[in-house]
């Protein structure tokens, strides 16, 4: 008995220690997984096996991990059983589709049944498979916007089917109801970018956008053309500074390169004009520097190169649409903002709209005695505004008889803004800003300027399911006593912006007080601006997956 009794006591005792190493074990591998998950690193390494001198950031981390803590490294890696190592590819992805469920479910949790809207966009990865990102935007407890990246889901198109299959699927899969979802937004990029796409409508903008890439690409075509700029550049500099040409300053007259322009990033042209303006002079001397060298790579095109930028409507064209896009780029990078509030977009809209159109009307005067001061300072021969003007690819017989001013004026200069201001209109149209221009009305900005009962009264009839016509009675007593007492409280009067306000109201207790208000903005931040955090999505997910990666 006595004998039997010692037995059992040891198997239990063995029993309890091998759980305890196994939660040990357990322990420093989740730790593992954190760091890498919560920096964005892959685990994988190209060789794992006990041999290599790299064996991938999972791997390593442990083995670190074990250096410095004597209990860890008493039960992983060859210290630990040869089914409970946790360092096998399929184990790995086990601990990382964990993560992502324990995360998802956080996120999901934290929503705690609120409404909430969908942030969708789709992009190619390494190899060359459709991927949809989603994000999840709503308010959190504390009045707070929220956006959560909440998957990617691979679709084998992307037309519309595919992607409600794909969202049908997401929502399948995590319990969630359709019934909350209250907005939508898809692909920012291709509004940031429609804009210059529309510009390039105009032959002679898309020819000027043509050469600034071409530019580019022969300037920075090797890193021995970069350092002939960077060089040049710096002489240039330098000898400016001798001169008093230059201002000096903190953060001035710091070394740059050519930027070339994205696809996707609307203010990426702007920032290549910027560039190409800054820097003329140094590149004229880096195109001529290519041209002497006399080697045969690129020669041509330095040389054309050369020729069209020294012209008078190249410079031209630089200088209007450094002017066009510098008027919307400010709404371009608000866009790209994940906090910026369906508010603030409209408002930034409508100054985009005014500017143009002062644009449009006033500023042609303005942008020509620019055009003439830099041909001047760069000997750009200017030619005569009254000469007649025909367009190369025209017959000279056929040809409508025009003068310069007429073509640059017209043909350019108004014609590519109205093409602008249209767009904007097309996309802003009276039809569909009604809802935005009611939902402008919740602004406390000004001490509460812009409300309006009856448009706060009509922005709530958008959406019946929150308000049945009991609830818009409720809704229309509940305003008078609302704005009454915003007006009258100092801590809500220097508030800007609507996300400011509902943050506030949850600070004092004010959203249960008027509920029917504060659902009223909840609904109105969950509106989607922009896709930035889907981007975002993508970029991390090109670190993680490179081509290299994609090789293994």
């Amino acid at each position: 008995m006595n004998q039997k009794q010692h037995i059992q006591t040891v198997l239990i005792k063995q029993s309890d220690q091998a759980r305890i190493d196994y939660h040990i074990c357990l322990t420093a591998s989740l730790d593992c997984v954190r760091f890498l998950l919560k920096q964005g690193l892959p685990f994988r390494g190209n060789d794992e096996s006990d041999t290599s001198n790299n064996k991938g950031n999972y791997v390593e981390l442990l083995q670190f991990l074990a250096d410095h803590d004597e209990k860890v490294k008493a039960v992983v890696l060859e210290n630990a059983p040869g089914n409970l190592k946790l360092i096998a590819p399929t184990i790995q992805k086990d601990l990382v589709n964990a993560c992502a469920t324990e995360t998802i479910k956080k996120i999901i949790k934290d929503m705690d049944g609120a409404f909430f809207s969908l942030l969708v966009d789709e992009s190619r990865d390494i190899s060359v498979k459709e991927q949809m990102a989603v994000v999840f935007r709503y308010v959190d407890k504390s009045g707070y916007v929220i956006e959560r990246f909440v998957g990617i889901q691979h679709v084998s198109d992307t037309t519309s089917n595919s992607l409600k299959e794909a969202i049908d699927t997401l929502f399948s899969r995590e319990e969630l109801s359709i019934s909350m979802l209250r907005g939508q937004g898809y692909d920012g990029a291709s509004n940031m970018k429609a804009l210059v796409g529309v510009a390039k409508g105009n032959a002679d903008v898309a020819t000027f956008f043509t050469s600034c890439n071409s530019l580019v690409n022969i300037v920075g075509a090797s890193c021995r053309r970069r350092d002939m700029l960077r060089d040049q550049l710096q002489k240039d500099i330098t000898e400016a500074l001798e001169n008093d040409d230059l201002p000096t300053g903190r953060g001035l007259n710091q070394e740059t390169s050519l930027k070339r322009a994205g696809d996707t990033r609307w203010n990426s042209h702007y920032g290549t004009l910027l560039s190409i303006i800054s820097m003329f002079k140094t590149v004229v001397k880096v195109l001529k520097l290519i041209i002497e060298d006399g080697s045969t790579d690129n020669i041509g095109e330095a040389n054309r190169s050369l020729r069209e930028i020294q012209s008078f409507e190249f410079v031209f064209h630089l200088f209007f649409m450094r002017s066009l896009l510098g008027a919307t780029n400010d709404l371009s990078q608000a866009l790209q903002r994940k906090d910026q509030d369906i508010g603030n977009a409209m408002s930034l809209i409508k100054d985009c709209k005014d500017t143009l159109q002062d644009m449009r009307d006033n500023g042609f005067e303005a942008l020509l005695d620019q055009v003439f001061s830099f041909c001047g300072k760069h000997n750009i021969e200017v030619p005569s505004m009254d000469d007649a003007y025909v367009a190369q690819w025209r017959s000279h017989r056929r040809a409508p008889r025009i003068t310069q001013i007429h073509h640059y004026r017209v043909d350019i200069f108004i014609q590519t803004i109205e093409w602008q201001l249209a767009e904007l209109n097309h996309r802003f149209s009276e039809v569909n800003t009604e809802l935005l221009l009611c939902l402008a009305c919740l602004s406390p900005n000004d001490s509460f300027i812009a409300f309006d009962k009856q448009k706060l009264l009509r922005f709530a009839e958008f959406y019946p399911q929150e308000f049945t016509p009991r609830d818009l009675l409720a809704l229309e007593d509940q305003l008078g006593i609302y704005i009454h007492h915003m007006r009258t409280r100092s801590e809500f009067s220097k508030l800007k912006g609507i996300g400011a306000l509902a943050r506030k109201m949850v600070e004092k207790g004010l959203h249960r007080t008027f509920n029917y208000v504060y659902l009223l903005l909840t609904l109105a931040l969950i509106l989607p601006v922009a896709t930035a955090s889907v981007e975002r999505a993508f970029s991390a997910m090109n670190v993680i997956k490179g081509p290299l990666r994609n090789r293994m």
